[in-house]
């Protein structure tokens, strides 16, 4: 059974969503490559993979690893640049899934860089056979500024707010800015993105990790260092998620180590709208159909008519 409008429904940025169950970035492709293996249309939404100005090699093999808590991976961002995008993605996205959000993830390693993709494919919506593709647009800001010596766009106010305003001048449609768990204010990085134009904000991207392979004592990855996802980023996610609520007023997107009803329901209640399945979903492609499932059952046995009402509705002991 695929969840009730009137249960799970919920508005974000200005947009309805069926659900607030989205895939998240970098697992998910650009939608088409999962059409035959996830039941997309019972999701509310899901992020593409990156899009960057030019195409993205990315980083050498292997660019996974399983460890206990999670997964670990270095995939440098691997896509075919925003033209091949616009050509070859946009057309699928504009006449498929009806009822679920398209959202583009969008990076850059120069401040313009951001806009310039952002413009890009706003331009190619209004196109034949692209309209309605992309709903809105989340920025990765947590790349490296290769014109700041690589300090991340998120951990510099001046970057961030300057990255968000230029994607804000070339589009109407809603922006999500994603932030690192890393960041040491990311509440005051929040507000700096909200105040710049953001109109929802994503927490958290993955958590910086090395994991070894102690059989030929190296790494596990063939970019040496890489990103943590999975289980162990949940309550990571959650208390982001937690102190960004307390500090701005726009949505949010959480994301980290969601598996079930109940790790969703945590980001809720910590004022999370929508909560985003990436390693799960890769472990096990019923995972987003059955939280949406589960969510909608837990709701009817509690007496929930709109999920949306328990959104940062936590309360902490003093």
């Amino acid at each position: 059974m695929i969840a009730t409008r009137s249960a799970l429904a919920v508005r974000v940025a200005g947009l309805e969503f069926q659900n607030p169950i989205v895939l998240a970035a970098g697992t998910a492709a650009y939608g088409r490559e999962l059409a035959d293996v996830v039941n997309l249309a019972a999701l509310g939404g899901l992020v593409t993979k990156a899009v960057s100005p030019l195409p993205r090699a990315g980083a050498p093999a292997p660019r996974v690893a399983e460890f206990d808590g999670g997964m670990i991976n270095a995939v440098g961002l691997a896509n075919p640049g925003v033209d091949a995008v616009r050509r070859e993605h946009l057309p699928w996205l504009a006449t498929s899934l009806p009822g679920v959000r398209k959202i583009a993830n969008v990076v850059g390693f120069a401040v313009e860089e951001f806009a310039g993709v952002v413009e890009a494919l706003d331009s190619a919506l209004g196109a034949e056979g692209a309209g309605g593709a992309l709903d809105a647009y989340e920025l990765n800001v947590s790349c490296p500024n290769v014109k700041a010596g690589g300090l991340e766009f998120g951990a510099d106010p001046g970057a961030l707010a300057e990255v968000v305003r230029r994607a804000r001048s070339v589009t109407t449609r809603p922006l999500f800015v994603k932030l690192s768990p890393t960041l040491p204010d990311i509440a005051r990085s929040a507000s700096i993105a909200v105040d710049a134009g953001a109109d929802a904000l994503t927490l958290v991207n993955t958590l910086p990790g090395l994991v070894i392979d102690v059989s030929q004592r190296r790494a596990a990855l063939g970019f040496g260092t890489g990103g943590v996802s999975g289980t162990a980023l949940l309550p990571v996610g959650v208390l982001a998620t937690w102190k960004v609520r307390r500090a701005v007023k726009v949505p949010l997107f959480g994301i980290g180590g969601v598996g079930s009803w109940s790790d969703a329901l945590q980001y809720i209640l910590a004022g999370a709208s929508l909560v985003g399945i990436g390693t799960a979903m890769l472990r096990d492609p019923r995972v987003p159909e059955r939280v949406v499932r589960d969510l909608t059952r837990w709701c009817r046995t509690n007496g929930v008519d709109r999920l949306s009402d328990l959104t940062g509705s936590l309360t902490v002991s003093s």
